[in-house]
C-alpha cells in the first residue's frame, strides 16, 4: 500500500552512527526546479505534499538544482510543518550569487530559473555561507544531512578545506550527518576510506544495469560503517522505460544497454513485476544501502513510485535474472 513506504523494506535506517534515520524511499528534489522542462509552481508544491502523504519523508535537494529554486519551492511546503516529521539533506560546494548584467545564464539542464549563477567554493567560509543561504531558502534552522556535491574536479580542495569545514559544522551540531554526493563511486570509495563519513549519496552506480559501486564503494562502506543512499536507480530513465531514445547517464542509451534493459523488462514481466519496481528494490540487496531517492515532477509520479516500491517481488525473479546472465552471480540479491 502507498502509505507503507516508511516501513518497507526493513523500515527506517540509521545513517552510519549519526542518529539520523531515513525511510527507505525518499524524494529527489531536482525535478522541482524545472529539470529539463518547466514545472508549474503549484504542481511542484503538490509533489512535495504528495511525498508527505505517501511516506517519502526524506527529501534531498541542493543549491545547484535550479540555482536555488528547488530549495525555495521545497521550503514553501515545509513552512509550518513539524521539523521532526521529515529528514532533510542539501549540498555544498556550489555557492550562488546574483547574475551580473551581461553575464551568461547558467542553465545546466534547468529551465526558467532565478537570475543567479553558481560558483565552485570548497573553502570554509564558502561552505558556511552556502549552508546559511540554503537554510534561508528552505526556511529551517538546521539540516539533518549535508553532502559535498560533485567534487570530482576539486579533490585537492576537499582534502585541504572542504571536508574539514563540513566536519566542523557537525562538531558544532549545526548538521547531524555529513558525507559526499556524486556519481563517481571510485572517488566516493576513496573519500570514505580517508574521512569519517556518515553517508554517501551515490547516483547511477548501483543499479540493475550498473555494478561499479559494488566493486569499489560498497565494500569500504560496509567495512567503515558508512551508509549509502542510492540515487539514479533508473539510470536517467532507461530502467523506467527502455524505449528507443531513452536516456542512460543523461545521454541517449547505447544500443547494447537498451537491449539489456529490454531483456530485464521481459523477465520481470514473466513474474508480473514492473521493471521499475525491480529497479527500485534491487539496491537493497546490499547491507550498506539505507535508502534510495527518486526524482519526481508530479504528485502522480510520487504515488506511482511509492506503489512500485511496495510491489511484491518473488525471490524467483532475482534468481531468474542471474540464471539468464542479466545479473552476475556474485551480486547480493534483495530479500
Amino acid at each position: 500500500m502507498v502509505g507503507d513506504v516508511g516501513r518497507a523494506p526493513g523500515g527506517p535506517r540509521e545513517l552510519g552512527r549519526s542518529g539520523v534515520r531515513v525511510p527507505p524511499l525518499g524524494l529527489g528534489c531536482a525535478p522541482l526546479a524545472n529539470l529539463y522542462e518547466a514545472v508549474p509552481e503549484e504542481r511542484a508544491l503538490d509533489t512535495v505534499r504528495a511525498a508527505f502523504d505517501t511516506g517519502l519523508t526524506y527529501m534531498d535537494t541542493a543549491p545547484h538544482y535550479g540555482v536555488g529554486l528547488s530549495e525555495e519551492r521545497l521550503g514553501r511546503v515545509l513552512a509550518g510543518r513539524d521539523r521532526a516529521a521529515y529528514t532533510l539533506s542539501t549540498k555544498v560546494g556550489r555557492r550562488l550569487r546574483p547574475r551580473a548584467p551581461g553575464e551568461p545564464v547558467q542553465a545546466d539542464g534547468f529551465a526558467d530559473t532565478p537570475d543567479r549563477v553558481r560558483e565552485w567554493d570548497f573553502t570554509r567560509d564558502g561552505i558556511r555561507a552556502t549552508l546559511e543561504s540554503s537554510l534561508e531558502r528552505l526556511g529551517v534552522d538546521a539540516l539533518d544531512i549535508v553532502y559535498l556535491h560533485d567534487p570530482e574536479d576539486h579533490i585537492r580542495e576537499v582534502y585541504e578545506t572542504g571536508f574539514a569545514a563540513l566536519a566542523e559544522l557537525k562538531r558544532e551540531k549545526l548538521v547531524k550527518a555529513i558525507g559526499f554526493g556524486m556519481n563517481h563511486s571510485d572517488l566516493l570509495a576513496r573519500f570514505v576510506a580517508d574521512f569519517d563519513v556518515d553517508v554517501v549519496l551515490c547516483a547511477g552506480r548501483w543499479t540493475l544495469l550498473e555494478r561499479t559501486a559494488y566493486d569499489d564503494l560498497l565494500p569500504v562502506c560496509e567495512r567503515r560503517g558508512t551508509s549509502v543512499v542510492v540515487g539514479g536507480v533508473y539510470n536517467s530513465g532507461l530502467l523506467a522505460d527502455p524505449a528507443p531514445g531513452a536516456r542512460y547517464d543523461y545521454r541517449q542509451a547505447p544500443p547494447e544497454l537498451l537491449a539489456r534493459a529490454r531483456r530485464l523488462a521481459e523477465v520481470c514481466a514473466e513474474f508480473r513485476v514492473p521493471l521499475r519496481a525491480a529497479a527500485l528494490r534491487f539496491p537493497f540487496g546490499h547491507p550498506a544501502v539505507a535508502a534510495a531517492v527518486v526524482g519526481c515532477a508530479s504528485p502522480a509520479e510520487v504515488r506511482d513510485n511509492a506503489e512500485l516500491f511496495t510491489h511484491d517481488i518473488p525471490p524467483e525473479l532475482w534468481q531468474a535474472l542471474v540464471r539468464r546472465g542479466l545479473l552476475d552471480d556474485d551480486i547480493p540479491l534483495p530479500v
